[in-house]
C-alpha cells in the first residue's frame, strides 16, 4: 500500500519535472540552457520509465530506460561537441 502511494507520488513529481524541462527547452534564453534542459529531460525520462516499470511490474520498461539513457548520453555529447567545435565528427 505505501509502496504504491510512494510510486504514484514519484511518478507525479517526475512528470512535473519533465514538464518544467520542456518549458525550459522551449523558452530557454540561451542555447546552453536548452542543452541542459535536454540533458535533464533524458534523465527524467529514464527515471519515469524505471518508476513506471516498477509500478506496472514489467521488465520491458527497464530495457527502454536503458536505451533512453544511452541515447541521451550520446545525444548530449554530440550536441556539446557540435556547439563547441561546429562539427560532430573530426
Amino acid at each position: 500500500m505505501i509502496l504504491a502511494w510512494a510510486l504514484d507520488f514519484a511518478l507525479l513529481a517526475f512528470s512535473l519535472a519533465v514538464l518544467l524541462c520542456m518549458l525550459r527547452l522551449l523558452r530557454g534564453p540561451e542555447i546552453v540552457d536548452r542543452v541542459l534542459a535536454l540533458d535533464t529531460l533524458y534523465v527524467n525520462a529514464t527515471a519515469l520509465a524505471v518508476l513506471l516499470g516498477l509500478r506496472l511490474g514489467t521488465v520491458l520498461l527497464f530495457e527502454a530506460a536503458l536505451i533512453i539513457a544511452m541515447l541521451g548520453f550520446v545525444g548530449t555529447v554530440a550536441l556539446g561537441r557540435y556547439l563547441a567545435r561546429g562539427d560532430v565528427i573530426e
